[in-house]
């Protein structure tokens, strides 16, 4: 089973971060933290070349219904998606929350968030 859904985008790095904060509010998500790896490992002292921001978010209705149906879920919440530079290209993508979930009672659930999320990631590119 495929685990990630990505695309490569048209966009530069800080284009494609500005419109998919944008188009994650239209499908009821904000962005709690953001985490780019490329910064935070230079700030160790450590070089790498490629940007690989990491978003962490969320649609508080959703998650409510998640947690209500399996607590232990929480261990994966809040959802990430992110946005990463390789070979001069820029990406945008995600874990599918569906390839994630073997409770079948969260099946649908974990189906919407994952189709909201990729509709936002879709009108990125």
């Amino acid at each position: 089973m495929d685990f990630v859904y990505k695309q490569k985008s048209n966009k530069s790095f800080e284009e494609t971060k500005n419109t998919l904060k944008f188009e994650l509010s239209k499908v009821g998500f904000g962005v709690l933290w953001e985490l780019n790896f490329k910064d935070k490992l230079s700030e160790k002292g450590l070089d790498f070349k490629e940007d690989f921001l990491v978003m962490e978010v969320c649609n508080p209705a959703k998650a409510k219904e998640v947690l209500e149906l399996e607590m232990d879920m929480g261990f994966m919440l809040p959802c990430k998606v992110g946005v990463y530079t390789k070979d001069h290209a820029v990406y945008v993508g995600m874990m599918k929350p569906s390839a994630l979930v073997e409770n079948i009672a969260l099946q649908e659930l974990a189906l919407s968030v994952e189709n909201d999320l990729r509709k936002a990631i879709d009108h990125v590119i």
